[in-house]
C-alpha cells in the first residue's frame, strides 16, 4: 500500500528568509489516498514575535506558545522526521510549507527533505479547474467538504481537509476500477466499437419445450410462409 503524508504548517510571517519560523507542524497519514487516523501535531516555540497579519488568519499569539518546544527539540524535529519516514509529502501550495520545514530542519542541524518527495496539490486543482479559484476553503465547498468545524486556519484541522480534496482531486472514492489485463483488452475492444465477443464458454440452456418449437414451425408454414423473417435468418 501506498503511504503518504499530508503536511500543514502556521507560521510567524510569510518568508522564511526574513527570518520567520514555524509556530504549528500538523501531518495527517494516507494509506491508499485514506487517512489511517496516525497524525503528528505540535505546537512550537519560535523565539520571535507574530505579524499581527499572520496571527489573525491563524489565531495563534505568542502568549498561547509559553512553554511550547523549540523546533530542534527532539520532540519535534526527530519525532516529526520519524513520523514522515520516507512517505511522499503532500501540501497545498507545497513551495511555502517545503521552505518552512526545510528552513527549520537546517536550523535544527537535520537532514532536509529533497524537493522530489514533495507533492502539490495546487497545480493540480489549476490543472482540474483551470481559471477558478483554488484555495483550500474554494475546493472544499466545490467539493461539499464541511467546514463547519474550521473557524481560521489550523494546521491539523487543514491537513483533514486537504487530505479529502487530495482525495477527490485523484479521481474520488471510485478513483480506479483495478482492471485485469484481459478485461482492459475487453473494455477496449467495446469502446472500439468491436462485436467479437467470442464463443460462450457455457450455452444457455433450451428455454422452450420440443412441442412449443413443432408448434412454432408449424405456424410459419401454414400461416407466414416464405414472407417470415425466421427463414431469413
Amino acid at each position: 500500500m501506498a503511504r503518504e503524508i499530508i503536511l500543514d504548517v502556521e507560521t510567524t510571517g510569510i518568508d522564511p528568509r526574513s527570518g520567520h519560523r514555524v509556530i504549528e507542524l500538523a501531518c495527517v497519514e494516507l494509506e491508499d489516498y485514506l487517512p489511517t487516523g496516525a497524525t503528528f501535531h505540535q505546537l512550537i516555540h519560535p523565539d520571535r514575535d507574530i505579524d499581527p497579519e499572520a496571527e489573525r488568519v491563524h489565531g495563534i499569539s505568542l502568549a498561547s506558545l509559553e512553554g511550547k518546544p523549540r523546533f530542534h527539540h527532539p520532540e519535534v524535529a526527530d519525532a516529526f522526521l520519524e513520523f514522515v519516514g520516507d512517505a511522499v509529502l503532500i501540501a497545498h501550495n507545497a513551495p511555502f510549507d517545503r521552505g518552512f520545514v526545510n528552513h527549520e530542519l537546517s536550523l535544527a542541524k537535520r537532514t532536509i527533505i529533497a524537493e522530489a518527495r514533495w507533492i502539490d496539490t495546487l497545480p493540480m486543482a489549476r490543472k482540474k479547474f483551470p481559471g477558478m479559484y483554488n484555495s483550500l476553503d474554494a475546493l472544499c465547498k466545490r467539493f461539499k467538504i464541511s467546514l463547519i468545524d474550521r473557524e481560521k486556519h489550523g494546521a491539523l484541522i487543514d491537513c483533514r481537509l486537504l487530505a479529502q480534496v487530495y482525495l477527490e482531486l485523484c479521481g474520488g472514492k471510485e478513483r480506479a476500477l483495478d482492471l485485469t489485463p484481459a478485461q482492459m483488452k475487453t473494455a477496449v475492444s467495446l469502446a472500439a466499437g468491436s462485436t467479437a465477443y467470442g464463443v460462450r464458454p457455457r450455452p444457455l440452456a433450451m428455454r422452450s419445450t420440443p412441442e412449443e418449437r413443432a408448434a412454432h414451425e408449424a405456424f410459419i408454414a401454414s400461416t407466414l410462409k416464405d414472407k417470415a423473417v425466421w427463414l431469413k435468418v
